[in-house]
């Protein structure tokens, strides 16, 4: 996803220096995949990776920048019939289904719903709509790539409430998803020259504070039900694990995301119709366990910190080919053994045993009054 940590403290460096391949602004297929399911909900998707499936073009030739539309990307597809279709990238950062094609087979659809990029001008699927943008950050200064920032996003948003392209019945039973995984902490200019514990925590604050202002403004904006992710353990994801040889989670890259969360909590807490997905949690329980606890939804990955899709080149990225399109990476035999899918991604598998996790405690607060 991109996220790369700022950090705080004497022992901190102020923002994890992830590598490029970390987050990126993607690409878009030549086609969606239709709802089958109808649901009483209607969701709506904003943020960035973690949640984009295809608001990007692709480009040609296939770069770092698209590559989700290219082999081993849905490289694991199934259709909707259950009909294995190998090699079926979909914009989707994952060999298969990413977060919020989770989310959405909780409020009773068949995936995420379309890519806004996707989807003819004044239309909106009654499944709802995916604004998320790979790469894509809170602030303006986030993104190297141009990709639209949340708040750009959620303008997208209201303009299609404005002119009735989303529906008062679509947002009367309305859940969003807020996805954000930290590309406000990497690759920004804003987070040069931050040096010290209060310098880094009015960064991370202005950040928290932003994400704040776009669920209140989704909220008033008639959406019904919001999900805020927290950040995961950044320091466990294999761009920064590789150093090491995929050995051990980097400290400092997690007390960064742990700060964020906890200001990120404390901008949420009192508003009973917003619920902050623990992601930090949930990838902890199987990634970062300690020695000896290690629960069952950790036990099924081999790998947990090293990807399947993984290359040759400490600065190049799963996918990549040569100028004689001899191929510049390897990817595992059995991805349900590894968390990890590319260099900051989960699996399919992976997010399978996260959103076990978080599955009961969203399904109370979506069905709540």
């Amino acid at each position: 996803m991109k996220l790369r940590p700022a950090v705080l403290g004497l022992i901190l460096l102020v923002v994890l220096v992830l590598s490029p391949n970390c987050a990126e602004a993607r690409p878009a297929p030549a086609g969606g995949h239709p709802q089958k399911k109808l649901s009483s909900y209607s969701f709506f998707v904003f943020g960035d990776d973690f949640a984009d499936n295809g608001n990007l073009p692709l480009t040609d030739p296939v770069t770092q920048m698209s590559r989700q539309w290219a082999y081993p990307y849905g490289s694991s597809y199934v259709d909707a019939d259950g009909n294995p279709r190998p090699n079926t990238p979909s914009g989707r950062f994952s060999n298969y289904q990413i977060q919020s094609d989770f989310i959405a087979t909780i409020l009773g659809l068949e995936e995420a719903p379309p890519a806004h990029a996707l989807t003819a001008e004044k239309t909106c699927d009654p499944s709802g709509m995916t604004f998320a943008y790979a790469g894509a950050g809170v602030l303006d200064s986030s993104s190297t790539h141009k990709v639209p920032t949340l708040a750009k996003q959620v303008d997208t948003f209201r303009k299609m409430v404005k002119d009735g392209t989303i529906t008062q019945q679509q947002l009367s039973r309305s859940v969003a998803l807020v996805a954000i995984s930290g590309n406000d902490y990497y690759g920004s200019s804003s987070t040069i020259g931050l040096s010290t514990p209060n310098d880094i925590n009015a960064y991370i604050g202005k950040v928290t504070k932003e994400i704040a202002a776009n669920v209140e403004q989704l909220q008033k904006l008639g959406v019904t039900k919001v999900i805020v992710n927290n950040l995961h353990p950044v320091g466990c994801t294999p761009s920064q694990t590789r150093t090491n040889n995929y050995t051990a989670c980097d400290v400092f890259g997690n007390l960064g995301a742990s700060v964020h969360n906890s200001n990120l909590k404390q901008t949420m807490e009192g508003n009973k119709n917003v619920h902050v997905a623990d992601l930090y949690t949930a990838f902890s329980n199987i990634v970062d366990t300690v020695p000896g606890k290690g629960q069952e939804l950790s036990k099924q990955f081999k790998r947990k910190l090293s990807p399947c899709c993984e290359s040759f080149d400490s600065n190049g990225y799963c996918g990549q080919q040569g100028d004689s399109s001899e191929l510049l990476y390897s990817v595992c035999d059995k991805s349900n053994r590894f968390f990890y899918w590319d260099d900051m991604h989960p699996t399919h598998a992976g997010w399978e045993a996260v959103m076990k996790q978080l599955e009961k405690p969203l399904r109370e607060f979506v069905h709540q009054d």
